[in-house]
């Protein structure tokens, strides 16, 4: 390898933020351990652990990463289609919450790499030039939406919820299937309450506590246990289909009451052709194409049109109770009559799941540095188990903002946040001295390392902050880090990587591309997974490298999880 005493200098782009990097004396890299004996795994069956306290004083100015851009649940897809012809940017990374949800996008065009001297560029190191991997570099959108596959759970899924739906329809639209013909209604609402189930945060974390409480014992096949991690990951297909699912009952419902308009009134057909319109324009919003580009749009039109929806499902349940038809008249004896109705008892499962984030919404004090310009690190009280990940918001209305959480589950938990939006960068230049946080906090992919006995985490970039708690805090798994970033001490600071390589050199590989090239991270996940005997590797990076990462596993036999849309 080349003295780093001789390397050009060069910027590089971090979700729109650019760095200098700049030579520096000390290599930072640990070389891949042998296997080791997996560790006695505790359990705990209590679902949402110790709420306590975050890292030790000697770890409080750990950088994490930003879980969202500014956040979905979850979409920050915009890469530049401009970007250099590297495989990889290790530094443009995109986490897991990113692509679950992400706010406030704002098209940041990356700095052209200086270029190096003749002489300098022939003797680049092999290590620095690795082989492509995997398939053709395209825009964002495409890999995220095609080159995950065509059958991909996600889609199956969708597939499956929208055939027994149709279905259905079909059964009931000729005749064969009564109950639906008279309960179309109660179809519909009966889809909603399944993709509320899907997309609420507490019911989630129950699910993945069960999952994880269940089947996170060594004599549960693995098999299993990648089927469930599938599963619970690919819920947003459930929630995509039956969303469609509930435009359609409701259609099928409100064409069979324009035939029958004699026996209702114009109040009811008015409310449930709102509540229609109302279904079209949040599933129109969540049109993939239109989520990407316009997220802002796309997470306020499916918050205030749902509860606007909701609202008008109360009205419409009781008018139709309490519509005489053959008086034409409404009256107040209805009672009785509606605790006995399933779409009432339906109604109120979907406003309880809607409500209970919502009940936990607190504005408390927090504690925001700046680093630097580029970043800022939002300290809050209360320790977090490993795995979870919250979201904040200075505005709780308008918009919210997913981030991975960091903590030793004990004092104090932080998140990073890179100052890429308009908020995020409001922490770095307006620090405020409190936000808004809801209490319950989510589970998410990385909460299921805690369901395998071995497993190698694949970061590069910030995206390590989704898995730091791992080592802040005992694990149930043995688990083993592969990190690859730019500049380790220059972009984390001094403290991330004394902290870092304080622990055993068996279960941590730092590859520093600053001063060791760019590698071909594909192929040393698949070295890394190998040498510790990993039963799974999970993968945080942008979605190009994320897609080879796992592609490459499963091609040699290793089962691998990475984020997905809409996951």
């Amino acid at each position: 390898m080349e003295n780093p005493e001789k390397v050009m200098g060069r910027f590089t782009s971090c979700r729109g933020v650019s760095f200098e990097i700049k030579p520096h004396l000390d290599p930072f890299a640990i070389t891949s351990p042998p296997i080791d004996e997996p560790q006695p795994r505790p359990r705990t069956w209590l679902p949402w652990g110790s709420i306590s306290k975050v890292a030790p004083s000697t770890t409080s100015s750990i950088l994490g990463r930003s879980m969202s851009r500014t956040s979905s649940h979850f979409c920050d897809l915009d890469i530049d289609e401009n970007e250099d012809e590297d495989e990889y940017d290790d530094e443009d990374d995109h986490t897991l919450a990113d692509i679950e949800e992400g706010h406030d996008e704002e098209d940041h065009k990356p700095l052209a790499p200086l270029p190096l001297p003749p002489s300098l560029s022939k003797r680049k190191s092999t290590r620095e030039q690795p082989s492509k991997v995997g398939k053709a570099k395209g825009s964002r959108l495409s890999v995220i939406l095609l080159d995950q596959g065509l059958f991909t759970v996600y889609k199956r899924l969708f597939v499956i919820c929208m055939a027994l739906n149709i279905t259905g329809l079909v059964l009931a639209a000729t005749g064969n299937f009564p109950y639906a013909r008279n309960k179309a209604t109660l179809f519909s609402i009966g889809n909603i309450l399944a993709l509320t189930l899907c997309r609420s945060e507490a019911f989630l974390r129950v699910v993945f506590w069960l999952a994880v409480n269940l089947l996170g014992w060594s004599w549960v096949p693995l098999q299993l246990k990648t089927a469930t991690t599938s599963l619970l990951q690919s819920l947003g297909g459930v929630h995509s289909g039956c969303g469609v699912s509930s435009v359609a009952w409701l259609t099928y419902a409100l064409v069979l009451t324009l035939k029958d308009r004699e026996n209702t009134s114009p109040e009811i057909i008015g409310v449930a052709s709102s509540i229609l319109a109302l279904l079209c324009l949040s599933s129109l919003a969540a049109f993939p194409l239109v989520r990407h580009i316009h997220h802002n749009v796309f997470e306020r039109t499916h918050r205030f049109a749902g509860w606007t929806a909701l609202a008008l499902l109360w009205a419409f349940i009781l008018l139709t109770i309490s519509y005489d038809p053959k008086t034409r008249s409404y009256h107040n004896q209805f009672k009785s009559r509606l605790l006995k109705q399933l779409e009432f008892w339906l109604t109120v499962a979907i406003t309880v799941l809607i409500l209970i984030p919502w009940l936990t919404v607190r504005r408390v004090p927090v504690k925001v540095t700046a680093p630097s310009g580029h970043a800022s690190i939002i300290k809050f009280s209360g320790g977090v188990k490993s795995g979870i990940l919250g979201r904040i918001s200075p505005s709780p209305l308008s918009e919210w903002h997913a981030f991975g959480i960091i903590s030793d589950n004990k004092k104090e938990h932080m998140m990073l946040a890179g100052a890429v939006g308009d908020f995020t960068k409001s922490l770095v230049s307006r620090p405020p001295s409190h936000l808004w946080v809801r209490r319950v906090h989510f589970a998410g992919l990385p909460y299921l390392v805690n369901m395998y006995d071995r497993v190698l985490v694949v970061a590069t970039g910030s995206g390590i902050c989704v898995f730091l708690s791992f080592l802040l805090q005992p694990c149930s798994a043995n688990v083993c880090f592969l990190w690859v970033a730019k500049g380790i001490e220059q972009n984390f600071g001094k403290e991330i990587k004394d902290w870092m390589s304080g622990h055993p050199k068996e279960k941590v590989i730092v590859h520093d591309t600053a001063v060791l090239g760019r590698p071909n991270v594909a192929q040393m996940s698949v070295g890394a997974a190998k040498n510790w005997g990993a039963e799974v590797v999970i993968v945080t990076s942008n979605p190009e490298g994320s897609r080879d990462v796992v592609d490459a596993c499963k091609a040699a036999g290793i089962a691998a999880f990475g984020p997905i849309w809409d996951s």
